[in-house]
């Protein structure tokens, strides 16, 4: 008998996965990540935390590793203070390690530098003299908007080094969109360059500010950094970076924060329409940040080349370009463009140009350089390569497999990192060295964190059950509420399961039969076909598995029979032949994910499509393809990457349909 929508379980549980791989012999033993760093959390959480806090210099030590009193604001290391910036520049030259680079920039059009720790202290103490000369001081707030420049991170780092909060803001966003961002936090500096590369071109970026600041009163000024060097309007406001900042003093005292001093805001799309501004602080923030790049990516300062492909404009750039990488002493790639200019070797390229022995990527790219073709890659030497990383949405077994075998030679573990704007940190991850990887799960929470998976009650699922992924244990990197709206913050993240005093921001997740942890998406994405909910990843991945698919993406539209029927949205790889897109191959599609997940996730609808609605993060915008899949008129298109791309899938909306 059919159930009824929410009769039925939480999320349907529909893929299995059975491979697994574990790490080698050799890899094991030079671990950072022992398996008895699992027991040493569960024994003691506290005196975990406790330790991982004491990778960084204090110049007072904490009275009290967690005030958890007035949940859900929590209090870590209470008493402690730091300086993140000292952290992450000048403990690295006062222990010698001043030569060493600390980052190798790749700029879009092959102009490239090589900065030292020495070179990033003076460059950072400079930024920050240059703030004091403003008047920006301790918990002032100074918006970024900036391309992947070295100076986005000086800049950062400088506002850490003073104590002024700093809001970065993509540098591909909308005037009006960095308004709300500088007006909500009232931003008193906005630092900018005069334009940036996009696809081999200079595009401008300072109108974009001058639009913003004209609506925004509380902008005193606006340091503008020289990169493509087009003309650009003045005004009274402005101030060239080089006549400002290349005049200051090369020598700065950091002063001390207390561990919950604020160290940034990062703003997040909000359902409501209003961006939130995370609030994340310092001396938390930084320990698990730190903790968890030593550990998952298995860092070796003296010898590793770490690369993270994400944009500073996302938490993944603060956390694994700047404040976690940097306090670790890291030697790492910064690219400023777009993986396909000039070339779609582009990053193979770079790989091979800087012996880069760990990548961090998003499962989007990865699914992109299966559309272009194994064959490109493969024209590069890549062995230099002994940790992969995803990270920004579940990835599917088959990418994964394909990321394992063309790019990690077939031996580099991969780490399938679970985490958000929110929590600040990784939470969920493999353990290179310790598990046995498997394709497409993210598997256990780091030692020290607490997640589960619970049904609508709040009660766990078993082994095998889908539900709603929670955090059951404060952490601490987690976000310390929403700028200027606590009621918001509670009512956002922790009045689903208020009673259970769970964290909950919308990821629907399930436990495999080993009892491993699996990422199914946003649970507003989550589709009811006949009363199983049913997860858009699940269906994705079924059909990625399809040897001729490269990229899925799939909705649930309205069905009168069903409640909603599923409908895909398919990218087809290199290779796949004139005839991949007729209605045999459909139909194949169709069956396929039939036989891989059951008769109930057969998409009533496929269509081939040349792209995907992305923004300019990755991620698919499935809310515009429902309106694709429901006949309806397309909305708001403004924060895509090619909002051309709904042309294209518009004027195809027949050509793909296939029902029973």
């Amino acid at each position: 008998m059919t159930q009824s929508p929410g009769q039925g379980k939480a999320l349907d549980n529909l893929l299995t996965e059975s491979r697994t791989f574990p790490p080698s012999d050799e890899f094991a033993a030079q671990a950072n990540a022992k398996p008895e760093l699992y027991e040493e959390a569960k024994a003691d959480r506290e005196a975990f935390w406790a330790k991982q806090a004491e990778r960084l210099h204090w110049d007072t030590k904490w009275d009290q590793v967690l005030d958890w009193s007035d949940a859900p604001f929590a209090k870590w290391f209470v008493g402690g203070k730091l300086n993140v910036a000292y952290n992450c520049v000048d403990r690295h030259v006062e222990s010698g390690h001043g030569d060493q680079v600390a980052i190798h920039w790749e700029g879009e059009p092959g102009d490239s530098r090589a900065i030292t720790y020495a070179e990033l202290q003076r460059e950072v103490s400079k930024a920050a003299n240059a703030l004091t000369s403003l008047g920006i001081g301790a918990e002032d707030r100074v918006a970024i908007y900036m391309p992947m420049v070295p100076e986005a991170i000086f800049a950062m780092l400088a506002c850490a080094r003073v104590g002024a909060m700093h809001s970065v803001v993509f540098g591909g966003f909308s005037a009006e969109a960095l308004r709300t961002r500088i007006e909500d936090s009232s931003c008193r500096l906005v630092i900018t360059t005069d334009g940036q590369y996009r696809r081999g071109n200079p595009a401008p970026l300072k109108p974009a500010v001058d639009e913003a600041v004209a609506g925004a009163p509380s902008v005193e000024k606006v340091i503008v950094v020289k990169r493509t060097d087009t003309e650009v309007a003045w005004t009274d406001k402005d101030v060239w970076w080089h006549e400002l900042v290349d005049s200051q003093s090369d020598q700065h005292t950091p002063e001390a924060f207390d561990s919950e001093h604020p160290l940034f805001i990062l703003y997040t799309s909000g359902t409501t329409g209003k961006p939130k501004g995370i609030l994340h602080t310092s001396g938390g923030y930084l320990t698990q940040t730190s903790y968890t790049h030593h550990h998952v990516f298995d860092l070796k300062p003296d010898t590793d080349v770490y690369w993270c492909t994400a944009d500073i404009g996302w938490v993944t750039g603060h956390s694994y370009i700047v404040y976690g990488p940097l306090s670790n002493r890291v030697t790492q790639v910064v690219y400023e463009g777009t993986p396909n200019t000039p070339h779609e070797g582009r990053h193979w390229e770079i790989i091979q140009k800087y012996g880069v022995s760990i990548y961090y990527t998003a499962p989007t790219l990865i699914r992109t350089f299966m559309k272009w073709g194994a064959d490109i890659p493969a024209k590069y030497d890549l062995s230099s390569l002994r940790v992969l990383g995803s990270v920004g949405e579940p990835i599917n077994p088959e990418a994964w497999i394909w990321y394992r075998e063309n790019i990690g030679g077939g031996k580099a573990p991969i780490v399938d990192t679970w985490w958000q704007t929110e929590t600040g940190a990784i939470m969920i991850s493999p353990l290179p060295g310790v598990v046995a990887t498997k394709p497409g799960s993210a598997q256990r929470p780091l030692p020290g964190i607490g997640a589960k998976v619970v049904n609508d009650e709040g009660v766990e699922v078993e082994h095998g059950g889908g539900g709603y992924l929670v955090l059951d244990e404060p952490w601490p990197s987690m976000l310390r509420g929403i700028w200027g709206d606590e009621e918001r913050y509670k009512d956002t993240y922790w009045s689903r399961f208020a009673d259970q005093g769970y964290y909950f921001a919308g990821d629907g997740a399930k436990y495999d039969s080993d009892g491993d942890l699996w990422l199914l998406g946003r649970v507003d994405d989550v589709m009811n076909v006949s009363g199983h909910r049913i997860s858009t990843t699940e269906v994705e991945s079924a059909l990625v598995s399809h040897p001729t698919v490269a990229e899925a993406a799939v909705v649930g539209a309205s069905d009168a029979t069903t409640g909603q029927g599923i409908v895909a949205f398919v990218i087809l790889r290199g290779g796949a032949g004139d005839d991949a897109g007729g209605a045999e191959a459909i139909k194949a599609l169709r069956d396929h994910v039939a036989k891989e997940i059951g008769p109930i996730a057969k998409p009533r609808q496929i269509m081939v499509v040349p792209e995907l609605p992305k923004t300019r993060s990755g991620k698919i915008m499935r809310r515009l393809l429902r309106d694709v899949a429901e006949n309806r008129a397309v909305g708001d298109v403004t924060t895509l990457a090619d909002s051309s791309v709904m042309d294209l899938i518009s004027a195809g909306l027949q050509s793909g349909k296939s029902e029973d």
